[in-house]
């Protein structure tokens, strides 16, 4: 691994996982950046690695803001994390041609 992969993965880690900003603290390229994720099967799974991180950290914060009684935090969970259990959000558009049609937004 060279050194400017090595200074874009603390960015990356530094930037909660924003490429195009740790690319900027590092000094590397966007598009040297995604050539290296090509190349490089250990560098890809580092940068995988640290984005899911950055997923986790985010979702502790939704905790924290459910928990503190944040209803709109309460209500984006139920829409992706709810779903098998109706809390989807629906339009229903009827057509006097072709009877009900239905389109799902989630």
């Amino acid at each position: 691994m060279t050194k400017k992969q090595k200074d874009v993965l603390k960015a990356l880690e530094e930037t909660h996982g924003v490429i195009t900003e740790a690319c900027k603290k590092a000094g590397y390229t966007r598009s040297a950046f995604y050539l290296a994720m090509d190349k490089d099967p250990k560098f890809k799974k580092m940068v995988e690695d640290i984005q899911e991180q950055a997923i986790d950290y985010v979702e502790s914060q939704l905790f924290k803001n459910i928990r503190e009684g944040n209803i709109t935090g309460q209500i984006f969970y139920l829409k992706t994390k709810g779903k098998h259990r109706g809390y989807i959000e629906k339009q229903q558009i009827e057509n006097e041609h072709t009877g009900s049609i239905q389109f799902d937004f989630t």
